[in-house]
């Protein structure tokens, strides 16, 4: 066999050795990942503080009614969030949520004399994406498609939410104030250097681990007893 034969047959034998290297891995099953979840609950939760640096200007204990409005889909969650934030403050939110540390639902919306509409500027999340390598190519002279070679690559993902509060009275309407806006954002980042190695950099607190490894180890932990239990 020529040289001139030589050099193309052991071309498409490396191409096809790698192209059995690809894995597939479909982000979601669901309409949001798990991961897109977390990052937007977690972003709500985050751009609340503990104590507010200057309280809201309605008593303490006052029933209040709470809306919200925004363009995103997903506001439900803010609500949510939100309701059970203002019992903590020491509000009584009146629109049936089930409430925490001192937040009483109730049914009787005669009773509000305050009105909370929760604007939500901004709910969602972007995705960047750095590579350095060679793409996935699929061509016609080559009967297989050749996968993705990446000898680094970085994908961002990154939750955004921004609220305020229009707070006015009941059942006057009389407008009070509107605060300075929350907001907060989370992160959850994927790396891969040289095919092989890949790590994950993120401030979610439990994000999902992809795989079954991982999982089997934790189970096996929590089955088995400890030595001070097997005593």
């Amino acid at each position: 066999m020529n040289l001139f034969l030589k050099k193309p047959i052991l071309s498409l034998i490396t191409l096809g050795i790698l192209s059995a290297c690809a894995t597939t891995h479909k982000t979601t099953q669901t309409a949001r990942s798990a991961i897109e979840q977390l990052l937007l609950s977690e972003a709500v939760i985050k751009s609340l503080p503990d104590e507010l640096d200057s309280p809201l200007p309605i008593p303490r204990g006052a029933n209040v009614i709470l809306d919200t409005s925004g363009i995103s889909e997903d506001k439900d969650i803010v609500r949510q969030v939100l309701a059970g934030w203002l019992g903590k403050q020491g509000y009584h939110v009146m629109i049936g949520w089930f409430g925490e540390e001192g937040y009483h639902a109730q049914g009787d919306i005669d009773k509000a004399t305050h009105r909370i509409g929760v604007i939500v500027e901004s709910f969602g999340t972007e995705f960047g994406e750095t590579f350095f390598g060679v793409p996935p190519i699929q061509s016609l002279v080559i009967p297989f498609a050749t996968p993705e070679l990446a000898f680094f690559k970085a994908q961002y993902q990154t939750g955004f939410v921004k609220f305020y509060f229009d707070i006015s009275e009941i059942p006057s309407n009389r407008f009070i104030v509107s605060t300075s806006p929350f907001f907060a954002e989370t992160h959850y980042n994927d790396y891969s250097v040289l095919f092989l190695i890949s790590f994950k950099r993120t401030d979610l607190t439990l994000p999902p681990q992809v795989g079954s490894f991982k999982k089997a180890v934790k189970v096996q932990a929590i089955d088995t007893p400890s030595s001070e239990q097997k005593k």
